[in-house]
C-alpha cells in the first residue's frame, strides 16, 4: 500500500493515551462498511471517479496482500484478519486524509480517523443472488444473510461511532439507481468538507 500526499498533518496531543482529531486532514476519510455482498467494492470505486479528492483502499484486499491475519478459517474461506497488523498499516494513509475505505467490520477502528460512516444495506434476496454469483458456500451465504437480517453492521457501525461527531448514513445498495443517489451525495459531502 502506497500512500502519499502533498498535505502535511500536525501532531496532534494525545488525550488519555489517544490521538485526539486530525484538523489539518484536507479531504474526509470515508468508511463504507456493510456484509459481505451489499456492494461496498463497487460503491466506494463509483465515489473514487466520481471526486478526485479520495482514493479506495480495499481493506480485504489489503489484509491477503500483506498478510495482515494470523488465521485461516477453512469452513468458511476466509482469513480472520488482526486488527493491530491492520490499524498499523492504515494508519498513515488515514492521517493524511482523502480515503474511501471498504470493509466489512468497523467497531475496532479508531473514531478519530474518519469524517463520515455509509452501512450499504442490501434486500435478503438481492445479497443472496449476489453471494450466489461469488460461488460462496452454502453456509457462509446463510451466515452473511442472517448478519444482514439482523443488521449487525449496522448495529456495530453504531455501537462503534454513535457516540462521536462522526455522521453515519444507512444506504440501500439494491440496484444502480440507488448506487448513483448515494454515490452523489457521499461526492458532495467530499465536496463541502472543511478541515476542522
Amino acid at each position: 500500500l502506497k500512500c502519499s500526499s502533498p498535505h502535511t498533518l500536525a501532531q496532534t496531543p494525545a488525550v488519555g493515551g489517544h490521538p485526539t482529531a486530525m484538523p489539518d486532514r484536507q479531504h474526509p476519510n470515508i468508511l463504507v462498511t456493510g456484509t459481505p455482498g451489499v456492494g461496498k467494492t463497487t460503491f466506494c470505486e463509483a465515489v473514487a471517479e466520481a471526486t478526485t479528492r479520495v482514493r479506495h483502499l480495499e481493506v480485504s484486499k489489503l489484509v491477503k496482500e500483506k498478510k495482515l491475519y494470523k488465521e485461516w478459517d477453512d469452513e468458511m474461506a476466509c482469513s480472520i484478519f488482526d486488527e493491530d497488523m491492520l490499524c498499523d498499516e492504515l494508519e498513515s494513509c488515514m492521517e493524511e486524509g482523502g480515503c474511501v475505505i471498504d470493509f466489512h467490520s468497523s467497531g475496532f477502528l479508531p473514531e478519530h480517523w474518519f469524517d463520515l460512516i455509509v452501512v450499504l444495506r442490501a434486500e435478503t434476496a438481492v445479497l443472496y443472488d449476489r453471494l450466489e454469483r461469488r460461488h460462496y458456500p452454502e453456509a457462509k451465504i446463510k451466515q452473511n444473510v442472517e448478519a444482514e437480517i439482523f443488521q449487525m453492521c449496522l448495529d456495530e457501525a453504531r455501537e462503534a461511532f454513535g457516540e462521536s461527531d462522526v455522521q453515519i448514513w444507512e444506504v440501500q445498495h439494491d440496484s444502480q439507481e440507488q448506487l448513483e443517489e448515494a454515490v452523489q451525495r457521499v461526492r458532495q459531502f467530499v465536496e463541502n468538507f472543511k478541515p476542522a
